[in-house]
């Protein structure tokens, strides 16, 4: 990692850690393979463990920023889950190189996974969106030279991404408010 990229992954952290106080977090480098390590390199994901804030586990991204930064101010990601798994870093691995690999994730983009968030999960897209579970708290970072922004990366279904086409952002987070989906369950129904 670069001299300007570690302190910046070093901020990210400690705010993170802050932010999860009394919780278990634990850094996990991620080593993606060559091609994407190149795009993001030195990523970490961070983990915490249920706690005060939360009986889920969220995975946050640091180095995202450092790597997609424009005159001092970038995203970073998280996702909350309703266990730990190996998967969801992966999976936070694959965001950020997504985003640094000329795609510009920004708030009310969408991007397709794949494949089930989970195996037997409709959720098969992520929709970035506000840290609505954890609030502005954790969305606003400072690192040296600029602010980290912290949004969320939320499962959805592909019939949800094609409701948010039709009828806009602010009409499928209504509807998600109506249906009060569980964003943490990877088995819940779709809302569109």
């Amino acid at each position: 990692m670069s001299d300007a990229r570690e302190p910046a992954a070093e901020a990210v952290e400690a705010h993170v850690r802050a932010f999860f106080a009394g919780h278990s977090v634990e850094a996990v480098d991620h080593d993606p393979g060559p091609q994407r390590r190149a795009v993001v390199p030195g990523l970490r994901v961070l983990v915490a463990g249920p706690g005060p804030r939360g009986d889920g586990w969220a995975y946050v991204t640091a180095g995202c920023w450092a790597a997609t930064e424009k005159d001092g101010h970038g995203l970073e990601f998280v996702m909350t889950a309703h266990v730990r798994d190996r998967r969801f870093v992966d999976l936070m691995a694959m965001i950020a190189s997504y985003h640094r690999g000329g795609h510009r994730l920004g708030l009310e983009h969408s991007m397709p996974i794949g494949e089930p968030w989970v195996p037997g999960s409709a959720c098969d897209h992520l929709l970035i969106s506000l840290p609505y579970l954890h609030g502005p708290d954790l969305e606003h970072c400072p690192v040296p030279g600029g602010h980290a922004r912290i949004l969320w990366t939320l499962p959805v279904t592909t019939a949800e991404i094609e409701f948010r086409r039709r009828h806009g952002h602010e009409a499928l987070e209504q509807l998600f408010d109506e249906a009060g989906i569980v964003p943490t369950d990877p088995f819940r129904a779709s809302a569109a």
